[in-house]
């Protein structure tokens, strides 16, 4: 069933306005009218406490309009085809490239320009999207934090706190100009990229985010052989002769050596295997052997203790049984 037509449904039954749920869910009356109306998708459930306030508010089961977003959601995107990405929103771009460091604007504005939306404008885009969707999830519940953007957008409380719950399902291919100039303009302070190696470095408002600057690499590497690939080592594995008995933790430190041109044998395992478990080739931890001689010592100590207690009872059994005598005995 339809989320939007139980909503309707359901302020009908209890005589209420879309601006007695607005003022619950604490959006504005115009965000509740668009969704109603089907003109702003449903946020998602597991992203925002408004169903919970709806819920509440209309005396629906706990959870339910919560799952019924959820299974519409379901149903769109298997009936949904995937198009052609389309180019940004020419004031999108624009806020992008204002947001660039100003020695690298002109050599970015004409990357972008080349394509309607290339590899790099999405690169960038989605990577300052991302960026502060992270910032938002983080802070949506701390209403001071809201009311700050609010404030530096010059938006309502509510009007922020609306954009923000559409700006968290959004991605990179349906950003808007509203989520820009509300969100993405007063949270970014500038990025800068190197075009060669494609490292971002993103410096984010200080007001609105705890860490200011965040940087990303995007660098090719080498693939690191894995251990398995050294044949010596898969030989000295299969003979449980040599490797028989070995723990994971040797087996992961003998797997992690490298040994560049060179091959070893398996041998060469067996003996780097002995050489692991023979302790005259470690340094025993200074700690560890204080702490064990001061045992020791401690046992010495009790071991002294008891044999002159023992010899003391001797002595006086011994003297208590020469008076009874009447003769001197020798201890």
């Amino acid at each position: 069933m339809d989320v939007c037509f139980v909503i309707q449904q359901r302020l009908k039954e209890l005589g209420l306005e879309q601006r007695d749920l607005a003022v619950a869910a604490q959006v504005t009356e115009s965000y509740i009218s668009q969704l109603l109306t089907r003109k702003k998708a449903p946020p998602s459930a597991d992203r925002t406490d408004l169903y919970d306030k709806m819920n509440a508010f209309l005396k629906l089961p706990h959870g339910q309009l919560a799952t019924m977003v959820q299974e519409q959601q379901r149903e769109e995107l298997k009936k949904k085809v995937v198009d052609a990405p389309a180019p940004l929103f020419k004031n999108v771009r624009e806020l992008i490239i204002r947001k660039c460091a100003g020695q690298k604007q002109k050599q970015v504005r004409d990357i972008f320009e080349k394509q309607a939306f290339g590899e790099l404008e999405r690169l960038v885009t989605q990577k300052l999207v991302d960026v502060a969707k992270g910032v938002a999830k983080d802070e949506f519940n701390d209403e001071g934090w809201l009311r700050t953007v609010a404030k530096l957008s010059n938006r309502s409380y509510e009007e922020m706190r609306a954009i923000i719950l559409e700006f968290l399902d959004t991605d990179v291919f349906n950003v808007s100009p509203e989520h820009c100039s509300a969100f993405l303009d007063p949270m970014i302070d500038s990025w800068d990229i190197d075009l060669e190696t494609f490292a971002m470095e993103i410096v984010l408002n200080s007001r609105l985010a705890s860490k200011q600057v965040m940087t990303f690499q995007f660098v090719q590497t080498d693939s690191v052989p894995s251990p398995e690939e050294e044949p010596g080592f898969k030989e000295f594995l299969n003979n449980s002769a040599m490797s028989g008995g070995a723990t994971a933790e040797e087996l992961e430190f003998l797997a992690s050596l490298r040994f560049g041109p060179k091959r070893p044998t398996p041998l060469y395992y067996y003996r780097e295997l002995q050489s692991l478990r023979d302790p005259l080739h470690f340094r025993e931890n200074l700690g560890a052997t204080m702490h064990k001689r001061r045992e020791v010592g401690e046992v010495e100590k009790h071991r002294q203790a008891e044999s002159r207690k023992s010899a003391v009872r001797r002595w006086a059994k011994n003297k208590g049984r020469s008076r009874k005598n009447g003769k001197p005995k020798i201890a």
